[in-house]
C-alpha cells in the first residue's frame, strides 16, 4: 500500500506587520476557508492517522477548525513552522505505517516546494487550499489539488 500526505495551507490571515509573524491570526475569511477545507475532506471520505500543524497561530488555528469536521485534535509539529521540505516529509512517513494518511497544515513556499520535490511538477497552493500526494517507495503522485472555491462546492457550504 502507499502512504498519503495531504497538505492544507493555512487560511487567509492578518497582513504582515499586524503583529509578529508567528502570532498572525486568521481573518474571518480564513476561518471559513479552514472549516470548508475540513468539511470537504470529510465529505471526500478521508480519514487521517494524524493531523500535524505548524505552531504558528494561523497554522494551528486552521488545523483546529478543519478538525471540527474531521474529528481528532491536531498535533503541533515544529518543522511545519518554516523550512519544511522533502527530507522532513520522508522522515514523517518513515515513522508511520505503510498505508498511513497524514494531514499537514502549514505554509508557503514550503508546501509547493515539497510537493514539487515529491511529484516532479510545480503546483501553486492557495490560502486555504489542499493538495494530496500518494507516496510509494519515495515516488510521489499528485492525486488532488483543490482550491478554496472547489472545497466550498465539495463541502456544500
Amino acid at each position: 500500500m502507499a502512504q498519503q500526505l495531504w497538505f492544507l495551507r493555512h487560511g487567509d490571515s492578518e497582513p504582515h506587520g499586524a503583529r509578529s509573524d508567528a502570532d498572525r491570526r486568521l481573518t474571518e475569511k480564513g476561518e471559513k476557508q479552514s472549516r470548508m477545507a475540513g468539511a470537504a475532506l470529510a465529505e471526500l471520505g478521508l480519514e487521517f492517522d494524524a493531523v500535524l500543524a505548524s505552531p504558528r497561530v494561523r497554522g494551528l488555528d486552521t488545523a483546529k477548525l478543519a478538525c471540527e469536521a474531521l474529528g481528532g485534535e491536531p498535533v503541533v509539529h515544529a518543522p511545519l513552522s518554516g523550512g519544511f521540505d522533502r527530507e522532513d516529509a520522508d522522515e514523517l512517513l518513515a515513522g508511520h505505517d505503510e498505508d498511513a494518511t497524514l494531514l499537514l497544515v502549514g505554509h508557503e513556499p514550503d508546501f509547493s516546494e515539497t510537493i514539487r520535490d515529491l511529484v516532479g511538477g510545480r503546483v501553486e497552493m492557495k490560502k486555504g487550499g489542499v493538495a494530496g500526494v500518494r507516496v510509494d517507495r519515495r515516488t510521489g503522485e499528485l492525486i488532488a489539488l483543490l482550491r478554496p472555491g472547489e472545497l466550498r462546492r465539495i463541502s456544500g457550504a
